[in-house]
């Protein structure tokens, strides 16, 4: 399988359509498109469902990018070590928003002055988007938070994070959960671990959410729990960070609630770029095992 014709089938899925990928590529669209079909045609299959002007991957294709994704990572990590040793390439990333937005910034910055020769590329999700990413191999390596399905993953424990209650302002402090019984919570769509964590709290005593309104953002999470919405759990850490963080009040959770780890995951073995990415985590932390 050549894999050019990979790179460019695989172009075609991240830029979402023959257009955007022929100008990442450099090459006329026409050429693209003649390439995909010649793909398609060796391959006996459909690669893509063409609806109009868009194009939605068949179930040959989600197959195939799933293979694309881990040939060409091969390919590259080839290329490195060919190279002398030298740490470049792109290292594809996915966290959890608070992640994201709290902790990785100064390891980011110190990874980018070390290694200018690697690109990264970070997502966001929930944490079981990224695990769902990462069987894709749309992300090389994820950080996700506790608790997930290990299976034959790989992790290294990477932070630690306190959890808090919030809610709007003069709310009685809130030492059970049985006190959220028939009120909003706020939280991520399902596949958020910390709204996992609040669910099985409420109904360890017997106490069920009136709704749950989800959000996708941390920003939006904490701006409705100001406004008075409901109530929510979240990292301190990020909450520190947050524009609207004076404006909420906190409580304290139960000590099994507290306490949350984030872990680095991946599959296989890791990349240099990843292996280069670790050596920056927290030393305490840097406990590797295989799940």
């Amino acid at each position: 399988m050549d894999l050019d014709d990979l790179h460019i089938f695989r172009c075609v899925v991240r830029e979402g359509g023959v257009t955007r990928a022929a100008a990442q590529l450099h090459r006329v669209p026409s050429n693209v498109t003649t390439r995909i079909k010649q793909f398609e045609e060796r391959l006996g299959v459909a690669l893509f469902r063409r609806q109009g002007r868009s194009l939605t991957l068949t179930e040959a294709g989600r197959t195939l990018l799933g293979h694309a994704e881990k040939l060409l990572h091969m390919a590259d990590q080839a290329e490195r070590d060919l190279r002398g040793g030298t740490v470049r390439g792109v290292l594809r990333l996915g966290a959890l928003e608070s992640t994201a937005g709290a902790r990785l910034p100064p390891i980011l910055s110190a990874f980018y002055e070390r290694y200018p020769d690697v690109a990264i590329e970070l997502q966001t999700g929930t944490t079981q988007a990224l695990l769902r990413q990462l069987d894709r191999f749309e992300v090389e390596a994820a950080f996700v938070s506790e608790p997930f399905e290990r299976r034959s993953l790989s992790s290294v424990h990477a932070f630690d994070e306190d959890l808090v209650l919030i809610t709007g302002m003069g709310a009685t402090t809130i030492r059970e959960a049985v006190a959220l019984g028939g009120r909003t919570v706020v939280a991520f769509p399902q596949g958020c671990s910390y709204r996992a964590r609040l669910v099985a709290w409420l109904a360890g005593e017997g106490a069920s959410p009136e709704r749950v309104l989800e959000m996708n953002s941390y920003h939006a999470i904490v701006a409705c729990v100001a406004a008075g919405t409901g109530a929510a759990i979240v990292p301190g850490e990020m909450l520190d960070h947050a524009v609207l963080s004076d404006a909420v009040q906190r409580h304290p959770l139960p000590e099994r609630l507290r306490r949350n780890r984030t872990h680095l995951v991946w599959s296989g073995e890791a990349s240099t770029p990843l292996q280069a990415l670790m050596a920056l985590l927290p030393k305490p932390d840097a406990d590797v095992r295989a799940a």
